[in-house]
């Protein structure tokens, strides 16, 4: 079996922003969308969009803190207006937390299907940009953009179209500008920030090989 096909999974304990909201109907269940003030260490906040077939407004109740147990999902958002690439949590597993602080912790195993994009900020701190292609089951994908820093950006920005990845990172949002019919619009672009990288089996028999 693929070790990477499949793997893709979420732990998030957050705020709930506002109530469940109408988002789409599958396979005969309707799901909704629920905003999740997740915050980081250094203060800021991620917000995260969690899809849930649960509406229970007791659970969702604006400002009372829930763990999220799923994955991240993308889908191609095709009306023209907002991110051409919309990322979600699909919820698994959600619970009433008593625990109130945030975490956000994400593992993925996939495929590099963009060559990697290796840049540095103005200071010189090197970053690279990733597009990862996650296997789901019956043969679609989730493609999620990822962001390497430091010696993770050098390593990454060393790979190719078709190399597989396995890493630990956290989902995290970050507001910018565009420039749209000459006005400023800010939109939202959602990111895994990685932060570990893991062999895969293959790769750690490979390298004991060439040490023998």
């Amino acid at each position: 079996m693929d070790e990477y096909r499949g793997e893709n999974k979420i732990v998030l304990r957050g705020q709930a922003a506002q109530g469940p909201a109408p988002s789409h109907r599958n396979h005969g269940v309707d799901y909704y969308l629920v905003p999740l003030r997740v915050p980081r260490l250094s203060g800021v906040d991620d917000v995260l969009n969690v899809v849930t077939a649960d509406p229970d407004p007791a659970l969702w109740t604006p400002g009372g803190w829930v763990s999220v147990e799923g994955e991240v999902r993308s889908y191609n958002n095709r009306t023209g207006t907002g991110s051409k690439l919309v990322i979600t949590v699909l919820s698994r597993n959600a619970r009433p937390s008593e625990l109130e602080e945030g975490e956000n912790r994400l593992a993925l195993a996939g495929a590099l299907c963009r060559r990697p994009t290796l840049r540095r900020t103005p200071l010189g701190r090197e970053i690279c940009d990733l597009l990862l292609a996650v296997n789901r089951p019956y043969g679609r994908a989730d493609y999620l953009p990822c962001i390497a820093w430091g010696s993770l950006a050098a390593h990454c920005g060393a790979l190719d179209v078709g190399d597989k990845l396995r890493l630990e990172g956290r989902l995290q949002s970050r507001r910018y500008h565009k420039l749209i019919d000459g006005e400023q619009v800010e939109r939202t672009a959602f990111e895994v920030s990685i932060m570990n990288l893991l062999d895969s089996a293959e790769q750690a028999a490979a390298r004991e090989l060439g040490t023998q």
